[in-house]
């Protein structure tokens, strides 16, 4: 059993991390290889889900967490990532790079047992789960769940902060979750590294193929969100649960550009740590920051109508 201490050290390992290397890093580089690779293997947190000391609730405190919308899709999305991540990994031959996979695959396969620990620990009751399909494409698999972790990354860090400042839930519980939020900001990093990566060094006859299938991986996670956001009228669980649950974390009405603001920083926080020369996300950070734009203009056109 890994003592509080080691647990504590490798929480601070997890958040800050440079390559001992010196120099510029240029996507497609082996030594940028090395580096993505390195900075998730040498950031890992061993943690054993098994032995997580859930904290007593409360009966509101129990109710709030019981009645959250999410418990069901977030154990299978956790289920079909770890197989999707597991899958890629067969496919790759390179180490260290290999080797980060194999983590990856299995941090995605430990979260899905956090989750599956938390709801046995309050006893929420879950729908049976589906059969988790190896993908046809492991390509197209591995795709669909780094770019859904960007979107659902990017909105849940602004989501647990808000969570962490409304009080809305004991703050033990939340803590005893921060490893895994921090986690997938790893995966993130590592994730988008690689693509560019992956780019780079790929022929050059392949990479208008990657791309059309980079816009149907788009086109089908928008597609899944709408859908799912849909059934929400329907009883189900909403999957768009990273963007519409801030009424779910705090007892406060929060103003949407409120929440892209937390959202943004808390991003920009969950990253610092890590060494400079690694890429980050930008499509959701982009997206947000043109939103507020939007909103921040459409504010002030409305109060310019009510002063004439």
């Amino acid at each position: 059993m890994v003592d509080s201490a080691t647990l504590a050290a490798a929480d601070t390992a997890a958040r800050h991390w440079g390559y001992p290397e010196p120099g510029p890093v240029t996507p497609g580089e082996d030594k940028h290889m090395r580096m993505f690779s390195r900075m998730l293997l040498d950031t890992f947190n061993p943690y054993k889900p098994a032995v997580i000391d859930w904290p007593a609730l409360d009966a509101e405190a129990r109710a709030r967490v019981t009645s959250l919308p999410i418990w069901d899709i977030a154990v299978q999305t956790e289920g079909r990532a770890g197989l999707r991540v597991k899958s890629f990994a067969a496919t790759v031959e390179t180490q260290p790079l290999r080797e980060a996979f194999d983590l990856m695959g299995f941090e995605e396969s430990r979260h899905k047992d956090v989750l599956s620990h938390l709801v046995a620990a309050y006893g929420i009751k879950l729908e049976p789960e589906p059969d988790y399909k190896v993908p046809k494409d492991p390509e197209w698999g591995f795709l669909v769940t780094g770019y859904s972790e960007c979107i659902d990354s990017f909105f849940a860090f602004g989501l647990f902060e808000l969570a962490r400042r409304s009080g809305y839930f004991p703050a033990e519980l939340v803590e005893t979750f921060e490893p895994v939020i921090q986690e997938e900001g790893r995966h993130i990093l590592f994730f988008v590294n690689w693509l560019a990566w992956y780019k780079a060094t790929m022929p050059l006859w392949r990479r208008p193929w990657l791309w059309l299938k980079t816009l149907a991986v788009w086109a089908f996670l928008i597609g899944e969100r709408v859908g799912l956001a849909r059934d929400v009228g329907g009883g189900k669980q909403d999957a768009n649960f990273a963007v519409t649950g801030s009424s779910a974390v705090s007892s406060e009405d929060v103003d949407i550009a409120d929440l892209m603001r937390i959202c943004l920083a808390e991003n920009d926080r969950r990253m610092d740590g890590y060494d400079r020369r690694l890429l980050r996300p930008t499509t959701m950070p982009r997206l947000t920051r043109l939103a507020l734009l939007f909103l921040g203009r459409k504010r002030r056109a409305g109060a310019a109508l009510k002063a004439a």
